[in-house]
């Protein structure tokens, strides 16, 4: 099986902030022409006897597959209920997937934290592309109205190789969605313009290096995806600031994160997990 052909994977716990990320990812499915996989990993509990969990297995994803039902009916649908840790068995699983969604936070945890546990070490340590599914703006409006409303991908790039798979993500999602505009930006600084060996104390000249920079990475892409309007969008400010400023409208904000370090628990760059977790909507964390 190619990855073009895996399925996308939601993951739910019963909360309705998994509901909400299981309805995202049965939308994006159709979209994409893929299958959904729905899980529930039952938590290593030895006060609860292994067939009352599985029990309540079947039960939670039964009601789960029923909302797919009703929000993709003709989607094809699978369901897994594995034993493990939650991040360990969904990172496990993210190798045979194309995607994994998941909600900001599950049913444990403290109620004051804007992301979960879970939810940021399964972003830290996947295999694929994940997306974190915010709840605040679907509370408002409504998934599928808050998706028709905020149809931009939103990309946040660097000045290096990294973006390469962030916008190869970017472009493949604003294809998905007829109508999207695909806003890459690029937050920069002077001491980030100095960092990357480009001006240091004139500010126009830090300015038009950004803009070449945008131009550079988007380079060939508009040729190859006509349909999709691109807007390069070179922001002078805090890089994390500006992603999350920028996902208020967006239907997904894509980010990257560096393969290789999520041994040592360096999977999230400080900009990557600021704005994975202050965003205002959909988090897409793609492996560079």
């Amino acid at each position: 099986m190619t990855t073009a052909e895996l399925p996308v994977i939601a993951a739910v716990d019963g909360s309705w902030r998994s509901y909400e990320a299981l309805e995202w990812a049965a939308r994006d499915a159709v979209r994409r022409g893929l299958p959904l996989t729905i899980v529930h990993v039952r938590p290593l509990n030895r006060r609860t006897s292994q067939e009352e969990q599985r029990r309540e297995a079947e039960e939670l994803l039964a009601e789960a597959v029923g909302r797919v039902a009703q929000v993709a009916p003709t989607l094809h649908t699978s369901t897994l209920a594995p034993m493990d840790f939650p991040a360990a068995a969904l990172t496990a699983l993210s190798e045979h997937a194309s995607l994994l969604v998941l909600g900001s936070r599950g049913l444990g945890g403290f109620r004051s934290l804007l992301i979960g546990s879970n939810s940021l070490t399964t972003a830290s340590m996947a295999r694929c592309p994940v997306v974190v599914v915010h709840s605040s703006r679907a509370e408002e409006e409504g998934a599928e109205a808050a998706e028709e409303t905020f149809s931009d991908i939103v990309a946040g790039v660097a000045a290096d190789e990294s973006s390469e798979a962030v916008l190869d993500f970017a472009f493949e999602a604003a294809t998905a969605r007829p109508g999207a505009r695909l806003r890459v930006v690029h937050g920069w600084t002077m001491f980030s313009s100095m960092l990357s060996g480009g001006p240091v104390f004139d500010r126009d000249a830090a300015a038009g290096a950004a803009e070449r920079t945008l131009a550079e990475l988007t380079a060939g892409r508009p040729e190859k995806y006509p349909q999709v309007e691109v807007v390069q969008e070179p922001v002078h400010g805090s890089a994390s600031h500006t992603l999350v400023t920028a996902s208020a409208t967006a239907a997904l904000t894509v980010i990257g994160r560096r393969k290789g370090g999520e041994e040592l628990g360096f999977g999230l760059s400080p900009v990557a997990q600021t704005t994975l977790t202050h965003a205002l909507g959909p988090v897409a964390v793609v492996p560079c």
